[in-house]
């Protein structure tokens, strides 16, 4: 099936990449869901739990204390390296991450679309200021010894597996206005910004295929560019474990773990 890969990838030379969570497995960033695309645990706090009770800001801050440390020392995997590489050999026009990691960039890629937001990046639901993941978490670790100290299993999207309520964390509020901060990423629930979705679609365009890797395609966010790229004729290619919501709409589908597959195809 990699050969099959192959013969696509040459086929198109100018393709439209769709990343997921499976790129990032190999970093040590869980997925959410298994290879029948259901949920492996709980799925995480929503946009309306988040914005709507301050107990629930105070358990995600206590669950990313803990989380975002491994998310920001995480390293590219195979799968992101290989795709930098398609990229700087001008086969890959675009590549739009579900993920919110910021990997594709560490990794080398710089034409990249970061449809659900940044992890690195940290803004007020009050005045809309933005600030840096690293001062906010350099203020809960401050403030918050005890907590930091602890550990825990790590969950999708640095969030980590706390059980215990975190009782008494003090949390930082927005240098400008005093108001709540959130990480700049899409939570569920939210919509992701139009201008995000306008400038994949702007990216599928200029296209002659689509590659999915790493992604159950699941939600709608990233299901739609495959729906697009039909209404455009364009084939699509998956890589990914397990089955995706596009699997009617794919012209080849290869089961193998991206990273390794990836690196058989691009460019040393």
């Amino acid at each position: 099936m990699i050969d099959a890969l192959r013969a696509f990838v040459d086929a198109h030379p100018r393709l439209f990449v769709l990343t997921g969570a499976g790129c990032s497995t190999a970093s040590g960033i869980p997925d959410y869901r298994d290879a029948a695309g259901a949920w492996k645990s709980r799925p995480p706090v929503s946009f309306a739990e988040f914005t709507g009770s301050a107990a629930s800001r105070r358990r995600y801050w206590a669950r990313s204390l803990v989380g975002w440390r491994r998310v920001a020392a995480a390293r590219p995997s195979l799968a992101h390296l290989a795709l930098a590489r398609l990229e700087h050999a001008g086969r890959i026009a675009v590549v739009t991450t579900q993920n919110v990691d910021g990997l594709h960039q560490k990794a080398g890629s710089r034409r990249v679309v970061d449809l659900h937001g940044r992890l690195d990046e940290v803004e007020c639901l009050e005045c809309g200021a933005v600030v840096s993941r690293h001062d906010v978490q350099a203020l809960l670790e401050a403030w918050n010894p005890e907590h930091a100290a602890r550990d825990a299993p790590a969950a999708p999207d640095g969030d980590a597996r706390l059980a215990a309520d975190p009782e008494g964390l003090t949390v930082p509020d927005c240098p400008a206005c005093g108001g709540a901060l959130k990480p700049r990423v899409v939570f569920f629930g939210e919509g992701v910004p139009r201008g995000r979705v306008e400038a994949a679609l702007a990216g599928l365009d200029g296209c002659d295929a689509v590659l999915v890797v790493g992604s159950s395609l699941m939600v709608y966010s990233g299901y739609r560019f495959c729906l697009a790229a039909a209404e455009r004729g364009l084939p699509i290619a998956a890589l990914n474990l397990g089955r995706t919501r596009a699997d009617a709409l794919l012209a080849l589908k290869v089961e193998a773990e991206c990273g390794a597959a990836l690196q058989a195809l691009a460019p040393r």
